[in-house]
């Protein structure tokens, strides 16, 4: 455990002390989040508006819009930890790259550490920044509601979150470990990220509705851990604030929206809740370190 903790801490420390990593991880974090909230989040604040108006009768506009306005700032924030669950992990794994890149992983390997503890030290590093960075940006995101005028999470709201944040950075810790295993030069995995980076908003449904893809492609992402991990943070985020907003409204047009945001998830006529989307992320994580060991005790017979 001690050997462990030691590369853990060595593995974090990479990507501290590497301040240009660090800033634009927060960088990439503040645009996106003010590109949704500014252009995205103002479309989607004018079609939820729209749809009190329509079906909600006489009504204070003013109102609405602020509050349809937090509903959805937190939909965004909620797809925002997921985009930095998947970001930052991958970048704190690009230690594992620079080490083989730059021959010092052999430096490990005539060493008594067993391999297996390698693999601990980068996936847990790659954990504990990339958690903590979501907290960062939880934080933020509090802060601005605070700032706002608009009602701060709950504790038990917090508390729910920081368990699935922690859930996310471990699934694609491990997804990014196996991927890693297939790269072997700092400019390919620079060149992953970039693409990684741009696609996970579409892929997770954050940059657009779900509402606004086809069916075929809804159900391509909803194979995908992306979009559950950012569904499930979406329905604990947002869940108070659009029972109130939608409070009088027909029955059915909250589940609507829902659904629409991709808020809740369906495959065929069944809903996929919480624990089955748990359930599937661990499933990714599972299999994503079964693969890895396997090519981990392939290379280590080769390397005899």
């Amino acid at each position: 455990m001690t050997e462990i903790f030691y590369l853990t801490k060595r593995n974090c420390m990479v990507y501290l002390r590497d301040k240009s990593a660090v800033f634009f991880s927060l960088l990439s974090m503040l645009i996106v989040l003010g590109l949704m909230v500014i252009f995205l989040g103002a479309m989607n604040s004018r079609s939820l508006v729209q749809i009190l108006a329509e079906y909600g009768g006489e009504r204070d506009t003013a109102l609405d819009e602020k509050n349809a306005a937090y509903v959805i700032q937190l939909w965004t924030l909620a797809g925002i930890l997921v985009v930095n669950a998947v970001t930052v992990t991958l970048t704190v794994l690009g230690a594992m790259v620079q080490d083989e890149t730059r021959k010092r992983i052999l430096g490990f390997y005539v060493t008594p550490v067993k391999r297996i503890k390698l693999v601990f030290g980068y996936v847990l590093a790659s954990w504990i920044v990339g958690t903590i960075m979501c907290l960062l940006t939880l934080a933020a995101g509090e802060v601005y509601f605070l700032i706002r005028g608009y009602e701060v999470l709950s504790v038990s709201v917090n508390l729910k979150l920081l368990l699935m944040i922690m859930l996310n950075t471990f699934v694609f810790s491990s997804l990014g470990y196996l991927l890693a295993l297939f790269v072997h030069s700092e400019s390919g995995w620079s060149g992953m990220l970039t693409v990684v980076g741009t696609l996970v908003g579409f892929v997770g449904g954050i940059y657009i509705p779900m509402a606004a893809l086809s069916e075929k492609l809804q159900t391509v992402l909803k194979a995908l851990p992306v979009l559950h991990g950012a569904a499930m943070m979406r329905q604990v985020c947002t869940e108070h604030a659009v029972k109130e907003i939608f409070e009088g409204l027909p029955a059915g047009i909250a589940d609507v929206f829902n659904e629409e945001m991709g808020i809740t998830l369906f495959w065929g006529e069944d809903m996929i809740d919480i624990k089955q989307q748990v359930i599937f992320l661990l499933v990714y994580a599972i299999v994503a370190i079964g693969i890895a060991a396997v090519i981990n005790k392939k290379r280590r017979l080769r390397d005899r």
